[in-house]
């Protein structure tokens, strides 16, 4: 454990602010530098942070500004350098010429010509998105075609028996109205052939045959 308790020599103190100012312009953060110098020093960090903020960091105003311009200018040189030499995200696919070109072919791809191979693949993904699409509505098509004749058949199927019905119905009416028709008749004969007296109240009595 680090528990060193003397003070700060003028040694110390220009070590800590070298480190500081090393991590500053090297884009790395003050505390990896409280740490580096308190392994050196056999110092915790917190103390070399004290240390610095207290007392160091006001004698060296100047060259942390200085530090702090040398970083912002290494980033933007490092950003530069990235966007210049980096590989393209694409390059065009080799062709083979079948007959010679009579113009010669562009060192560099063109901003058009990137946009049109972009559209080509656009247009590919959207040719088979659509394929797809098409095979699944030619399915469903077909599905409800075949539930279409099913349903046709099942409708065929109730007005055959609705018909059936129908003639059973009618079929009883007429027997019905027969059987009401031949009751209606035999009570007329009976009726007619019947013999009556008339009694001493003057009421009409049939006579047994």
């Amino acid at each position: 454990m680090k528990v060193r308790q003397d003070a700060w020599s003028h040694e110390d103190d220009v070590l800590l602010a070298e480190t500081v100012i090393k991590h500053i312009c090297e884009g790395s953060t003050q505390l990896q530098a409280f740490e580096e110098v308190g392994d050196e020093l056999n110092r915790t960090s917190a103390a070399c942070g004290f240390r610095w903020n207290a007392v160091v960091r006001q004698r060296y105003v100047r060259q942390i500004a200085e530090a702090k311009k040398e970083r912002k200018e290494r980033k933007r040189a490092m950003s530069y350098s990235y966007f210049t030499q980096r590989k393209p995200l694409w390059s065009p696919p080799p062709t083979i010429n079948v007959q010679p070109s009579l113009q010669p072919a562009p060192k560099e791809m063109s901003l058009d010509s990137v946009i049109h191979y972009l559209q080509n693949l656009s247009l590919e993904s959207d040719s088979s998105s659509l394929e797809e699409e098409n095979a699944a509505l030619i399915k469903t098509n077909l599905e409800l075609i075949n539930r279409n004749r099913e349903l046709e058949g099942e409708i065929q199927k109730l007005k055959q028996d609705s018909s059936i019905i129908e003639e059973d119905y009618q079929s009883l009416i007429q027997i019905m109205n027969r059987a009401r028709r031949m009751a209606i008749l035999e009570d007329e004969e009976a009726l007619s052939s019947a013999s009556f007296k008339m009694d001493k109240n003057g009421n009409l009595e049939k006579l047994a045959k």
